[in-house]
């Protein structure tokens, strides 16, 4: 980082505070205004906020460093984009017909209360451990490598950084509320973009162009069309035969491919898209901060478009980075791989910031740099705003049913300070963290499949009950918590293993896609069978949230709230879908 670098950050710096002011100032003292911008926001804010909060730094670095060691394996994750879709056109008019604050809410309308306090807890449980947690170390990768020389008395660059992001992006968030997140990652969206396309840019002219990478790294780091889990590799669990010198099968023993199995790919992914996309509060906030109906299916297709960029803005230039450090021909890359040129897992994770600090000219660093912290701010922002949400809405406003709306405000703001303090306090429990995307995936696929489940047979089926729903949260989020508690004993207990053939070993040894796949399966069966044994629902009470109650006046309603510029910006997505996969074949 040279003099040029740090005046572009510090007027990336700037401008952030200054739009955030702006917001402040625009701002009114009530919880419509402070949890959703009053209900104002138009579809490009609500597009690129989407877009901007999805995108944090654990991105950058995860997939950057995915794209080291596995080439675009993990694309499959960011072509999820067509679920976005299923919020634009199925999801979002039951959404804005409830006029709901959160997605425990929706569950409320629904279903009763007590599904409510269910998700309620657990989300935040979930975005504490992981969201926050996540973003927090992947910003401390960036300033550990890009500042390996701060220092700060005791403080090391990776601390400095972190807290100095946490504390700014704090205190606008606490301030402005849903506003100043949505506004704010709207133009961090545009910087992000811009900044990680030059480092991919700059990447391919380093290297000679794409014909040259793809020389470089061989066929299959392009190919999306893997085998079914091909072993012998680190990273999915898959059987090894193992044999002695005399050529003997000793044992089978297992090892984690990075080669995301078929199976996986096809049925699981597709659940866990759905529920981060369509009914996670940190996502939705934005489609229900939208005007209209219109605006919020709008902003959806728009940021199912802005979703098809990670793959060759993220994932490509750590592919980059590991050609370059195996040509030897910049110095400064040579760690990223070992004395034969194979790749080193742990320090894959860098492999971004690698790239910002070895690659790119002065002045177009600070661009990019200013994009790194863009990522991790509008993430630990929209986190914050969800989680100060859900507290204050589905707790604190259900157990004070009448506080005031400077109460709630107020609580608002206090929430997400308490937020601010988390993160600080899970700086050093986080730093010596691996393995991040990784890691992210598989949690996420423990705790998604019961809540895809409630939502999306809720709407399509009406005969489901309120009893069905309590009890496919309950046993599905038991099931995942199971499997996080067995898988987390062998990290946590250095040389601990389970015996071979126990319950335990195999729980812990059933790849994590299939183990979610047998949670969805699982919280599917009981919902419709306890359902199905206990009371039908009052329908005139859930009128209009589900397909099955819907009136005349709403389908029509539906209908004029969108164009023929929304089918064409759809199918265009569609295809644009399908061509990354034509081309990534290998």
């Amino acid at each position: 980082m040279v003099a040029l670098d740090w005046m572009v950050v510090a007027g990336y710096f700037a401008l952030l505070l200054v739009l955030a002011w702006w917001v402040i100032n625009k701002s009114k003292n009530t919880s419509s205004d402070y949890f959703l911008a009053g209900h104002s926001l138009g579809w490009f804010i609500v597009g690129a906020s989407i877009f901007a909060s999805n995108i944090g730094s654990e991105h950058l670095v995860g997939l950057a460093g995915s794209g080291a060691t596995d080439g675009v394996a993990l694309a499959h994750y960011e072509l999820h984009a067509w679920c976005l879709l299923v919020l634009a056109w199925v999801l979002v008019p039951f959404y804005s017909r409830s006029r709901v604050f959160t997605m425990p809410e929706f569950l409320e309308r629904r279903f009763s209360p007590a599904s409510r306090y269910v998700l309620s807890i657990i989300s935040l449980v979930a975005y504490i451990v992981t969201k926050i947690a996540v973003g927090i170390f992947a910003g401390g990768i960036v300033f550990g490598v890009l500042l390996p020389e701060m220092r700060l008395g005791p403080f090391d660059s990776f601390w400095i950084g972190s807290i100095l992001v946490l504390v700014i992006t704090g205190i606008y968030t606490t301030l402005g509320g849903f506003r100043a997140v949505a506004y704010t990652e709207a133009l961090q969206t545009f910087i992000l973009i811009a900044g990680s396309a030059m480092v991919t840019y700059y990447g391919l002219e380093h290297i000679g162009g794409w014909a040259a990478l793809r020389e470089n790294l061989g066929s299959e780091a392009f190919n999306l069309w893997k085998p079914l889990v091909p072993a012998g590799v680190e990273g999915t669990w898959a059987p090894v035969e193992v044999v002695n010198e005399a050529g003997q099968l000793t044992k089978q023993a297992w090892y984690f491919n990075g080669n995301y199995p078929w199976l996986g790919m096809l049925f699981c992914a597709p659940i866990i898209g759905l529920w981060y996309w369509c009914t996670d509060q940190y996502i939705v906030q934005r489609a229900l901060g939208a005007d209209s109906e219109t605006n919020a299916r709008r902003g959806s297709i728009f940021a199912g478009l802005l979703k098809l960029l990670p793959v060759f803005i993220f994932i490509v230039p750590g592919m980059i980075c590991l050609a370059l450090a195996k040509s030897g021909d910049i110095e400064g890359l040579r760690s990223l791989v070992d004395s034969e040129g194979e790749v080193v897992r742990d320090q894959a994770q860098a492999a971004f910031p690698l790239m910002v600090q070895h690659v790119l000219p002065a002045g177009v660093r600070g661009i990019v740099v200013a994009g790194l912290l863009s990522a991790l701010m509008s993430s630990l922002a929209g986190v914050f705003n969800a989680c100060s949400t859900l507290f204050t809405i589905d707790l604190y406003s259900k157990k004070y049913p009448n506080a005031s709306e400077a109460d709630l405000v107020r609580i608002g703001r206090r929430a997400t300070l308490a937020m601010v303090l988390v993160g600080l306090a899970w700086i050093p429990v986080i730093k010596g963290s691996r393995g991040l995307y990784d890691y992210l995936q598989s949690v996420q696929g423990y705790l998604a499949p019961p809540i895809f489940v409630v939502f999306f047979l809720g709407i399509f089926w009406k005969r489901l009950n309120a009893q069905g729903c309590l009890w496919a949260l309950i046993v599905g989020f038991l099931m995942g918590i199971f499997r996080l508690a067995v898988d987390t004993l062998p990290k946590v207990k250095e040389g601990f293993e389970y015996t071979e053939g126990s319950l335990f070993w195999i729980v812990n040894k059933i790849y994590f896609q299939y183990f979610s796949l047998l949670i969805f399966i699982v919280s599917s069966v009981v919902m419709i069978v306890v359902s199905l044994m206990t009371r039908a629902p009052d329908y005139e009470r859930i009128s209009g949230i589900t397909y099955g109650t819907l009136t005349d006046a709403q389908r029509s309603e539906t209908r004029s709230s969108w164009s023929m510029l929304d089918v064409v910006a759809s199918v265009a997505l569609v295809a644009s879908i399908l061509v990354a996969y034509l081309f990534f074949r290998g």
